[in-house]
């Protein structure tokens, strides 16, 4: 049996430091052979933001693998945000877009995120070329053909809502992982968890969300998904904060198109909670 933490969208400069304590003791206690950390590790992409962030996940007790998530590109150096988008997280580059192989599953990254876009808002998801090809061959390459997963940050589609492909290139994208073999696309950024059945042109692909470990909690409060895999079968459990809910009543039963940041919202400062 195989058992994976995916935890997405903890960021810093607006996180729940006792939901995120709570999550540091849960992979220490239970040591799940990885964690898939499926991006936005912070608010604004600060440097203190981003110096916590990265402390935090390199002190966890597992295995990580971290996409890169819309609000981690430098808000307000524009200059840095072209020329050197992931610099202030150096700290963990070795952990940034990582694969990894574990017992029977193979964990591939997918970037979806994008310095600059033709709309007004880059916070979207973009699927582009470069990017699926680079998965695509990576999934191409890997031995044994295991049971795998691919981590982005944004969904690549609206599912069961009436978007309007707001991840640019994601229906294609999808379609092209459905034919790849992959089982599920992990991912973050709406800050609800759900886990759907999405049918492709190329068959039917699974999609898995996480929920969100910070202060921007929308209908459900702060949690992580555990999978555990085994015999070729993959279980979803939500792990959430404070209480004891069960899994299907924290899911959303649709993919929202959007989780940006809504008015009134908190920002704190880092570890100020």
């Amino acid at each position: 049996m195989t058992r994976l933490f995916h935890i997405s969208d903890v960021h810093f400069g607006c996180e729940d430091v006792q939901a995120l304590a709570w999550v540091k003791d849960r992979i220490a206690a239970e040591k799940p052979d990885a964690v898939a950390l499926t991006g936005d590790l912070t608010m604004r992409a600060r440097h203190r933001e981003f110096r916590a962030a990265c402390d935090w996940i390199s002190s966890l007790a597992a295995p990580v693998t971290v996409e890169v998530g819309n609000h981690d590109l430098p808000y307000f150096n524009l200059i840095e945000r072209f020329v050197a988008p992931y610099h202030r997280i150096r700290g963990i580059k070795r952990l940034v877009e990582r694969e990894l192989e574990l017992p029977g599953i193979a964990l591939v990254p997918l970037k979806t995120t994008a310095r600059a876009q033709w709309r007004l808002n880059w916070s979207l998801g973009n699927v582009g070329d470069r990017a699926l090809a680079k998965t695509l061959k990576a999934i191409d390459a890997l031995p044994d053909r295991p049971l795998v997963l691919v981590t982005a940050h944004h969904p690549l589609v609206e599912a069961n809502t009436r978007g309007k492909a707001l991840t640019k290139g994601g229906e294609r994208a999808l379609a092209a992982l459905a034919g790849a073999g992959v089982t599920a696309v992990l991912s973050g950024h709406v800050h609800d968890p759900f886990d759907l059945i999405k049918e492709t042109a190329n068959g039917p692909i699974r999609m898995i969300g996480a929920g969100t470990l910070s202060l921007r909690i929308r209908s459900t409060p702060p949690s992580f998904n555990e999978l555990t895999i085994e015999g070729g079968q993959m279980q979803v459990r939500v792990r959430t904060f404070g209480e004891a809910i069960p899994t299907p009543e924290m899911q959303v039963s649709a993919v929202p198109q959007n989780a940006d940041q809504r008015p009134g919202e908190p920002v704190a400062p880092v570890a100020a909670n």
